[in-house]
């Protein structure tokens, strides 16, 4: 029973960070009706970001704004410079900016701090918080930073103004052009947004994958499993699913014999292909149907 709880707590640390993934995700996809492939490596250079601006001796927190800041500003500007122009462009043509914009940031990463592991530090410590070390206190504060982070979203896109158009620009952008929002900067905004909060998922889960430009691929398939799980058209059943996912592979790398940590991936891949099969538009996903 202690494994268990032990299994489901460490999980519920690592769905919050592919929450996060799995939210940026989506706020991408409502946007352009494209998954951004480059989400994990955007994190990842932000990550690269925090530490730099630690190493020249700005405090983590201080770092943490910093990063979230530049990622917002980077987020928006990718959309303005590199996805406005092909808006309308066929399906492919997006996929390949996609690619070109992960190999353009790994590689850069790269270049500019070099392939080596590096280690990311932790402003809550490694301490258990609880008497049978059910859960330390990064992974504690994992999930304080990510509900925090969901609850400011909620109430952004609930009760304010800027939310709301950014909701219904994303909803029915014709009908919002018609009352005067401004489609096309309520897109950058999403990019900005989704950046930014994917920089916040990148700074968690490094001090546990440790920093080098290939972190966070793995992180990225898990939000991709969260997100189709919940449903891409539903930005509160992407977070759910990352929650989700975090637990179920957890409990299958523990309890199902063969698995293991190394198999772990796997589990992420055969549930996407899984909800693909029997519910393609996701557990809390809408149905799209279209009049010809």
């Amino acid at each position: 029973m202690e494994l268990l709880l032990q299994q489901v707590m460490a999980g519920l640390a690592a769905g919050s960070i592919y929450a996060c993934m799995a939210l940026s995700v989506v706020m991408i996809y409502q946007a352009i009706d494209h998954l951004n492939f480059a989400q994990g490596e955007m994190a990842m250079f932000s990550t690269f970001i925090a530490w730099q601006c630690m190493q020249w001796g700005l405090p983590y927190w201080l770092a943490f704004i910093v990063a979230v800041v530049v990622s917002f500003i980077g987020g928006v500007l990718i959309e303005r410079v590199l996805f406005r122009p092909i808006h309308n462009a066929p399906v492919l043509s997006n996929l390949v900016a996609f690619i070109a914009l992960y190999g353009i940031l790994n590689s850069g990463a790269g270049y500019l701090w070099d392939f080596t592991i590096k280690q990311f530090p932790t402003p809550f410590g490694t301490k258990p918080i609880f008497a049978n070390g059910l859960m330390d206190a990064h992974e504690a504060g994992m999930i304080g930073v990510t509900l925090v982070l969901l609850a400011l979203l909620y109430v952004f896109f609930r009760g304010t103004r800027l939310g709301l158009a950014m909701r219904a620009a994303a909803a029915n952008p014709e009908s919002a052009r018609l009352v005067g929002i401004r489609v096309g900067w309520m897109t950058a905004l999403g990019w900005g947004m989704a950046a930014a909060i994917g920089a916040v998922a990148g700074m968690l889960i490094a001090p546990v994958v440790f920093l080098e430009p290939n972190m966070m691929l793995g992180v990225l398939l898990y939000g991709f499993a969260g997100a189709v799980l919940g449903g891409l058209t539903s930005p509160g059943g992407a977070v759910a699913g990352g929650f989700a996912v975090g637990v179920i592979e957890n409990l299958a790398g523990t309890f199902i014999p063969y698995v293991g940590r190394e198999l772990k991936l796997t589990i992420a891949l055969i549930l996407i292909v899984a909800v693909l099969m029997v519910r393609p538009s996701g557990l809390f996903g809408r149905n799209v149907v279209s009049r010809v």
